[in-house]
């Protein structure tokens, strides 16, 4: 397995406290990224309702890859929780805080915790196409078939 640097930086606000992004067991893809509030107090979101959630980090991401920006299953599972934007694009000329926008789906309101881990970063490798125009396209066996063209589930 391959790794490669990624410099974080805590923002002027950040608890310096909260630790960096993880990976939780020696096969995991994605890092654990946690919620850090300036003030440390947490929200509370309502069934139906989405949240920016700080992570008091900014990033430099190598010029070449990207930053997923992932679900945890488990919050997913248990309390509905998702990202509004799945997977999230963090691009590598970005040097902002990375927010997570989340998506409470379940029936309960949800506390994000300061230091809740709320999410995973997978770091990727990015290929930019060279978008051509032509005057037509080649035949496949599906052709220009849309949703459930290819049969139920």
């Amino acid at each position: 397995m391959q790794n490669v640097p990624l410099p974080l930086l805590r923002t002027a606000q950040a608890d310096p406290a909260i630790p960096l992004p993880s990976y939780e067991t020696a096969g995991a893809a994605g890092a654990d990224i946690r919620a850090n509030f300036p003030d440390a107090a947490g929200v509370v979101v309502a069934p139906g309702a989405r949240a920016l959630i700080p992570t008091g980090l900014a990033m430099a991401i190598p010029q070449g890859f990207e930053v997923q920006v992932r679900p945890r299953s488990g919050l997913a599972l248990k309390h509905g929780i998702a990202l509004v934007n799945s997977p999230g694009t963090i691009d590598s000329d970005y040097r902002g805080e990375v927010g997570i926008i989340i998506l409470n789906t379940g029936t309960e309101p949800f506390e994000v915790t300061h230091g809740m881990r709320i999410a995973q970063l997978v770091l990727a490798p990015v290929v930019q196409a060279a978008f051509v125009e032509t005057d037509s396209l080649d035949d496949t066996a599906r052709g220009a078939g849309g949703f459930g063209s290819t049969g139920p589930a």
